[in-house]
C-alpha cells in the first residue's frame, strides 16, 4: 500500500542534496536527523498544518473571531433588504470590503453611488483606503450598504414641497449649496434647512394631512452640476440635464422691472421640466387661495415658542444621516441668517421671490410684531404683488413693449451702480461731517413716572446727541449727552396719530439707559431715525448710506397713508379675499362685528392704502415689501433660552447680523446690548454648554443654553461673522473651510 503525503516546498528544497549524496553524514548531535527522514517529517508536519487549517475553518472563538482570524462583518443593502454576512480581517480596507459585498450579491446594479454606513456610530465610511481596523470596526459591528443620494421633501419659503435628491452623505452646508444651485438661489450660505416644527394641541396625523401642501407637479431634483430630473407627473423616468449654473455677469434671465421670466430662462434650467410650460414657477408668487390655509399653520405665540422652534435649526458641519433625518423627511429650507447681500433683481427674480414669500409669511403667521397701520401696508402691497402676477403670467408672451437694448440697459445699470443713484452732494460736502440741529422732545423714564417729554434743542453730530435747554445754550455745556454707539434703535409710529417717536436703549456699565426722542414731522422723524441707525452701527451722517437711510424711511411712511384722493380708489371687489392678507390678529379685533362687514371694512383700508403703491412694478413691490420687512423692530433676531452667569432666571438670547442682546423672557425688552464689532473671541464649553464671549472694552458674557444644542448658538455667531467677511469684488466661490472654522468649533 502506498502513501502519498503533501511535500512542502521546504521538502523540495532538499531533493539536490539527495542526488548528490551517496551516504548519509553522520549527525551532528542527538537532535540532528537523517536528511530523508527529515523530509519525511516535514512531509507528515506540512500535512498535519493542512489537516489542522481545514479543522479550524469555521470554528468560532469565544469572542466571536474565526480560528484562522477572520471574523464575520454584519452588513445590510437597503436597496435589497437583504442581510448579508462577509469573512474579513481587520486589515482588509472600505473599498476592498464594498468589492467583495458587491461580487457576492451578484446583481447587475450601478452600486456607484453606494457606500458604508455604521450605524452605532452614525457615520459614513467614506475613507475606502482606510482598513477596518483603523476606523475601530469589530465583529459586533452592523453597517448598512445604502445609496448617499436620497429623497427628501423641502417645503421652500413660499410653502410649496418639492421633491429632491439630496446627498445624505455631504455636510449640510454643502447640500444647501447644491439644492440653491439646482434652483438658481444665489448666495447659499444665507439659509439652511430647519425640522419642521410640532404642534403639539394637534394629534399627529398622517404626513398628507397634516402638511400645508402647495401641491407642484413637479421635478424630482438631483443637485449637483448635472442634475438627474425625474418627472412625477405623465412622462415617468425622463432623465433631463439641469446645470442649475449661475453668475452675476451672465444675461439677465428676468426683467429687471417686473421681474417676469425672459426667454433665456432656459439657460438656468438647461432641458429640465422647469424650462418647460412655465419657467419662473419658482420666482412667480401664487396667492393663498383660501383663509383655511392660514388656520391650519401653526402659529407661534410667544417668545418662548420662537427659542423652541429655533432648536430645530441642523449642524451645517455634519451629513443628514448623522443628525437622524430619513429619507422622505420634511425638512424646511428657509432663509436662516437676516444679511441678504447683493440682492439684484436682474440675477435673483427667485431669490427675490422666495425672501419676500418668507417675508409674507412671517407677517401673516405673526412671528413678527407690526403695527396695525404697517399690516394694511403689507396687506396692499401683497393685493398688489398677487395682482401683477396674474397678469403677468397671463399676458407675458404677447407683451412686445418691454423689448429694450440690452447694451443701452447694461449702460444704464453700470451707471446706477457705479454712481450709487442720482445724488444732489457737492464736492464740498466731502469735507464737512453732517449734523442735525433742532427742538426735539426727550423723556427718561423712570419708576411710577408718566411720560412727560421735555422739549430740548438737540444738536447730532458725529454718533453723539447733546441737548441743550434752548438754542441760545448750545455753546454751552449740553444738559444731556448720549452715545449712541451700540445702542438699540427702536421706532414707535402711528401715522394717523401723527406720532413719531424713537425709543433709545443706550448701552452703560449695569445695562441700558432708555431714552425717548419724539419728533414733529415725518421729514424730521426720516433725519433723525436715520442718524440714530447709523451711530449704533459706529457710522456718522457722512457715511455714503445716510441718504438712502432717510429715503427708504421717508418710503416706508408714505406706503403707511391711509388719506389718498377717493376718487382713485378702486371698487371692493370679490377677488381681494382680505382673510388671506391679514394676520388672524387683527381679524379678532372684529369679532362681535358681521363677516360681511369686517370684510368690506378691511378691504376699503386695504384698496386705501393700495394706491401708495399701485404704481410700483411687479419686482419693485417685492423689493419694497422685503425693505419694510427688514425696517420692522424685531427683524432678523433669532432667540434662543439661555441662563446667563450671575442671572437667577431663565432669559432669552437674541443674536442678529451685527449684536447680540440679552432680553426678557416675557415682554422681550432688552435688557443688554454686544456689537460683534466690539468682540474679541468666543469660546465654548460643551461639556456644561457654556458659551462665553470676550469683548475689547467690556466685561466678558457668559451664558449657558438651556433646551438647545450650544452647537447651534455657536454657529449663528460663527456665521454672521462668516457673512461679514463677504465682498462684491471677491469670486462667486464659497470659503467652506473657513466657514467650517468658524461654526463647527472642532474641525
Amino acid at each position: 500500500m502506498l502513501f502519498f503525503f503533501p511535500v512542502s516546498p521546504l521538502c523540495l528544497l532538499t531533493l539536490p542534496s539527495l542526488r548528490k549524496k551517496q551516504k548519509w553524514d553522520p549527525p551532528v548531535s542527538s537532535l540532528d536527523l537523517p536528511t530523508p527522514l527529515f523530509v519525511i517529517f516535514l512531509s507528515f508536519l506540512s500535512a498535519f498544518l493542512c489537516v489542522k487549517r481545514m479543522a479550524l475553518d469555521g470554528i468560532r472563538m469565544p469572542d466571536g473571531c474565526y480560528a484562522d482570524g477572520t471574523w464575520e462583518l454584519k452588513m445590510h443593502v437597503t436597496d435589497l433588504n437583504r442581510d448579508v454576512s462577509l469573512r474579513v480581517t481587520g486589515e482588509i480596507h472600505i473599498g476592498g470590503v464594498m468589492l467583495k459585498l458587491v461580487e457576492k450579491l451578484d446583481v447587475k446594479k450601478d452600486w456607484s453611488d453606494h457606500a458604508l454606513w455604521w450605524e452605532k456610530k452614525k457615520t459614513w465610511l467614506l475613507k475606502t483606503h482606510w482598513t477596518l481596523d483603523k476606523y475601530g470596526i469589530q465583529a459586533d459591528a452592523r453597517l448598512l450598504f445604502t445609496p448617499q443620494h436620497k429623497l427628501l421633501r423641502l417645503q421652500l419659503p413660499n410653502m410649496k414641497h418639492m421633491k429632491v435628491k439630496v446627498n445624505f452623505s455631504d455636510r449640510v452646508f454643502k447640500a444647501v449649496s447644491d439644492i440653491c444651485k439646482t434652483f438658481n438661489i444665489r448666495h447659499p450660505e444665507e439659509l439652511s434647512l430647519l425640522r419642521k416644527p410640532r404642534d403639539p394641541k394637534k394629534k399627529k396625523k398622517k404626513l398628507e394631512e397634516a402638511e400645508v401642501d402647495l401641491a407642484m407637479e413637479g421635478p424630482l431634483l438631483t443637485p449637483g452640476s448635472a442634475s438627474e430630473v425625474i418627472y412625477i407627473g405623465p412622462v415617468k423616468g425622463s432623465i433631463y440635464s439641469s446645470p442649475g449654473l449661475y453668475s452675476k455677469t451672465m444675461t439677465p434671465t428676468y426683467d429687471s422691472r417686473d421681474g417676469s421670466p425672459l426667454s433665456p430662462t432656459s439657460a438656468w434650467f438647461g432641458d429640465s421640466p422647469l424650462s418647460e410650460g412655465n419657467p419662473g414657477i419658482l420666482a412667480v408668487s401664487q396667492p393663498i387661495s383660501t383663509p383655511d390655509t392660514l388656520v391650519k399653520l401653526y402659529k407661534h405665540q410667544s417668545l418662548l415658542d420662537k427659542a423652541k422652534i429655533n432648536q430645530g435649526w441642523l449642524d451645517s458641519s455634519r451629513s443628514l444621516m448623522e443628525q437622524d433625518v430619513k429619507e422622505n423627511e420634511v425638512l424646511l429650507l428657509r432663509f436662516k441668517y437676516h444679511s441678504f447681500f447683493d440682492l439684484n433683481p436682474k440675477y435673483d427674480a427667485i431669490r427675490v421671490n422666495q425672501l419676500y414669500e418668507q417675508a409674507k409669511w412671517a407677517i401673516l403667521l405673526e412671528e413678527i410684531e407690526c403695527t396695525e397701520e404697517e399690516m394694511m401696508m403689507f396687506a396692499a402691497l401683497q393685493y398688489h404683488i398677487n395682482k401683477l402676477s396674474i397678469m403677468s403670467s397671463d399676458n407675458h408672451l404677447n407683451n412686445s413693449e418691454k423689448e429694450v437694448d440690452e447694451v443701452d440697459a447694461a449702460l444704464s445699470d453700470l451707471e446706477i451702480t457705479l454712481e450709487g443713484g442720482k445724488t444732489s452732494n457737492t464736492l464740498g460736502d466731502i469735507t464737512a461731517i453732517p449734523e442735525l440741529a433742532d427742538y426735539v422732545k426727550v423723556f427718561k423714564p423712570k419708576k411710577l413716572t408718566l411720560k412727560g417729554y421735555k422739549q430740548y434743542w438737540c444738536t447730532f453730530k458725529d454718533i453723539t446727541i447733546c441737548c441743550y435747554k434752548s438754542k441760545e445754550e448750545s455753546h454751552g455745556t449740553p444738559a444731556h449727552q448720549m452715545n449712541l454707539r451700540g445702542c438699540e434703535v427702536t421706532p414707535d409710529v402711528n401715522i394717523s396719530g401723527q406720532k413719531f417717536n424713537i425709543k433709545l436703549l443706550i448701552p452703560v456699565a449695569d445695562g441700558m439707559n432708555e431714552i425717548w426722542l419724539r419728533c414733529d414731522t415725518e421729514k424730521q422723524y426720516a433725519h433723525w431715525m436715520a442718524a440714530c441707525r447709523l451711530a449704533s452701527k459706529g457710522k456718522t451722517m457722512a457715511d455714503s448710506s445716510y441718504n438712502l437711510e432717510v429715503q427708504n424711511i421717508l418710503s416706508f411712511l408714505k406706503m403707511q397713508h391711509m388719506n389718498p384722493d377717493p376718487q382713485f380708489i378702486e371698487p371692493i371687489t370679490t377677488d381681494i379675499n382680505p382673510e388671506c392678507l391679514v394676520s388672524p390678529r387683527y381679524l379678532k379685533k372684529y369679532k362681535n362685528k358681521q363677516p360681511g362687514f369686517i370684510r368690506d371694512l378691511i378691504s376699503a383700508r386695504i384698496l386705501e392704502a393700495h394706491q401708495n403703491v399701485a404704481q410700483m412694478s411687479l419686482i419693485e413691490a417685492k423689493m419694497r415689501f422685503i425693505q419694510a420687512w427688514q425696517s420692522l423692530p424685531e427683524f432678523g433676531i433669532t432667540h434662543f433660552l439661555a441662563k446667563f452667569q450671575g442671572g437667577k432666571k431663565d432669559e432669552l438670547i437674541g443674536i442678529t447680523y451685527n449684536r447680540l442682546i440679552r432680553m426678557d423672557a416675557h415682554s422681550g425688552d432688552a435688557i443688554k446690548t454686544w456689537r460683534f464689532s466690539n468682540m474679541k473671541q468666543w469660546n465654548v464649553n460643551w461639556e456644561i454648554k457654556m458659551v462665553t464671549v470676550e469683548f475689547a472694552d467690556e466685561p466678558s458674557l457668559s451664558f449657558i443654553c438651556a433646551e438647545v444644542d450650544c452647537k447651534v448658538v455657536h454657529e449663528f455667531i460663527g456665521g454672521y461673522i462668516f457673512l461679514s467677511t463677504r465682498a462684491k469684488d471677491q469670486n462667486e466661490s464659497l470659503d467652506e473651510e473657513m466657514f467650517y472654522k468658524l461654526t463647527s468649533g472642532w474641525v
